[in-house]
């Protein structure tokens, strides 16, 4: 009685399978599949029934770095991360072999794709943009293996020597550029100030006069200046006058 009793003890512990929190059950019956299982711990009848796990938090791919040519035919290499989710545990068994191999070789091959219908100036000013399209169509393909992308990140885009030469050479000459249309911008507003000046100058009685002697105070409060003060001929004639 004792044997029997331990035999089915044994016989009950090789049943149990135990699905965590984080996993969905895929349960077959002689190969055929009958049901999804929820986690807890699940009988399973030996030899007759087993049950593949599958994980269905989000994991991260990384795409490892791919020969590319962009559509202006400048040669570069590209990497990124995906993120995605097992939404359906039974297709992404029942679907596909490898769900996560086939997810990186469909994430590679379209990243190629999708860059090389991209120039090398928008692919590095819209990099966000680029991730979008690799992501939408990953997601739209992998919608039947019951796999659903949440996002794509593009990590590095590494350029040939030349290459980051001709791009340093161009950020300095659009650098150049901008600091002469911002000093021509500046000349002009300068310009247009100086002949308000002058012409209010003009029309204000004595504010010539004023304005020049408050330069001169200005200037003489350093001792170790020395103003030269040109006079017009009337006022020395006048003197002159005024002497005799």
């Amino acid at each position: 009685m004792g044997y029997l009793l331990i035999i089915v003890l044994v016989v009950v512990l090789v049943s149990i399978r135990q699905v965590n929190q984080y996993e969905r059950g895929i349960k077959f019956q002689l190969g055929k599949y009958i049901k999804m299982v929820e986690p807890g711990w699940r009988l399973v009848v030996p030899i007759f029934q087993s049950i593949t796990k599958v994980d269905i938090r989000v994991k991260a791919v990384e795409v490892p770095l791919q020969e590319v040519i962009t559509r202006d035919n400048v040669s570069a290499k590209i990497n990124a991360v995906i993120y995605y989710k097992v939404s359906d545990s039974s297709k992404a068994i029942l679907e596909v072999q490898n769900f996560t191999s086939a997810v990186s070789q469909l994430a590679q091959t379209t990243m190629r794709n999708v860059v090389g219908e991209m120039e090398l100036d928008q692919l590095l000013a819209n990099r966000d943009e680029a991730a979008q399209r690799i992501q939408a169509i990953v997601d739209k393909i992998t919608e039947a293996w019951g796999i659903v992308v949440s996002s794509v990140e593009l990590k590095d885009i590494l350029l040939p020597e030349e290459m980051q030469r001709v791009i340093a050479r161009q950020a300095e000459a659009e650098r150049e550029k901008r600091a002469v249309i911002i000093q021509a911008s500046g000349e002009v507003i300068a310009a247009e100030n100086l002949a308000k000046a002058a012409q209010l100058l003009s029309t204000a009685p004595g504010a010539l006069h004023l304005r020049t002697l408050n330069t001169i105070n200005d200037v003489s409060s350093d001792a170790s200046n020395t103003i030269i003060f040109a006079m017009p001929m009337e006022v020395l004639r006048a003197f002159e006058k005024l002497s005799h």
